[in-house]
């Protein structure tokens, strides 16, 4: 089968991408409206873009020609949090996927506790096993939809208990949870450990 990009919808486009780039990591995003309403908002088109200073990216995009609540309070505050749920959340995440007007909080709606954050005012998840505070860094919007990439520096993070070891996260302990195509969800599978790749060293040319 051959696609022509050119031939689909931007829906269309969206289906068949999400279904292709699979799995995605999800930041389950908490961020506070201009009057001090909780907003929660999951993200799949997310990932990390630089160690040092840590910063992360989240893709938010339109519908109806209307940037999520999420963007808006971004730009605005240029404060957030990003959590990593784990699969006892799985619920939680996709419940708060549901639209609501600006000043309803799906942390209400869904009963989370919230505590104060360290660094900014945005307020973390008690539940989450990973929070890590942001500061709005960079925004650069792309395609004809116009989705904004919002680029935060991580300030702080929050790491339940027994998930760090040497350094590293331990994946299995942490349980994250991915999304695939459509409302489907998915937990890590068999996990496979390789040889380190060494880069041998070249004489400059």
């Amino acid at each position: 089968m051959r696609i022509d990009p050119s031939d689909l919808a931007a829906e269309q486009a969206y289906r068949l991408l999400t279904g292709i780039v699979v799995p995605r990591p999800i930041a389950w995003v908490t961020t506070l409206s201009g009057d001090g309403v909780v907003n929660l908002a999951p993200f799949s088109a997310f990932t990390f873009v630089s160690p040092k200073p840590p910063m992360l990216a989240i893709s938010v995009g339109r519908k109806a020609g209307v940037y999520k609540d999420t963007a808006h309070n971004i730009l605005n505050n240029e404060e957030f949090v990003v959590h990593i749920a784990d699969s006892t959340l799985m619920n939680a995440v996709h419940e708060s996927s549901t639209e609501h007007p600006p000043d309803v909080s799906e942390v209400e709606e869904l009963n989370l506790e919230t505590v104060p954050s360290e660094r900014v005012k945005v307020p973390r998840l008690a539940v989450a096993p990973i929070a890590m505070e942001c500061r709005f860094r960079q925004c650069l919007e792309f395609g004809e939809t116009r989705s904004r990439l919002l680029v935060g520096e991580v300030l702080v993070f929050h790491i339940r208990d027994g998930l760090l070891n040497n350094g590293k996260i331990e994946t299995e302990a942490l349980d994250p949870i991915a999304r695939i195509g459509g409302p489907r969800y998915a937990r890590l599978g068999e996990i496979f450990t390789l040889k380190p790749v060494f880069q041998t060293s070249k004489s400059p040319s």
